[in-house]
């Protein structure tokens, strides 16, 4: 028999493998959150993603290196992980819409302003590193 806490309309399902999957994506997302931090304050360049012309340097090296987007990506992975805990498929609208959301405002803008600054630099570095992952 399964018991469930609500939270309004959702339910949170207090399964271990739930929450030991949603604890781990969760840690996963800070431990990348972190280390992309760190690579572009260690690359002495902005952090601001609402302002990409400030970059100063085309950082390709550490997390940076698997995916063009590792901050975004640690975002989708929070929202997944919350998702995974919540017992809900209408909880799955969240990181679906964050997901075409931030494509298509933030990073199709971002990448345009990147082309823009570092040209074929950044025309490199997109051909051999995915977007998300």
């Amino acid at each position: 028999m399964k018991f469930y806490a609500t939270a309004g309309s959702i339910a949170i399902d207090p399964s271990p493998w739930r929450m030991d999957l949603g604890i781990a994506l969760s840690l996963a997302s800070a431990v990348l959150a972190l280390a992309a931090v760190a690579t572009l304050m260690r690359s002495r360049t902005t952090i601001d993603p609402t302002r990409p012309t400030r970059a100063t340097a085309l950082v390709t090296r550490g997390v940076f290196r698997f995916s063009r987007n590792p901050l975004y990506l640690s975002l989708l992975m929070l929202l997944v992980a919350y998702a995974v805990r919540l017992d809900s498929l209408v909880v799955w609208l969240g990181p679906a819409a964050y997901l075409l959301y931030v494509t298509r405002f933030q990073i199709i803008p971002e990448e345009r302003a990147l082309q823009q600054k570092f040209g074929d630099a950044f025309s490199s570095y997109r051909s051999r590193t995915r977007r998300w992952l």
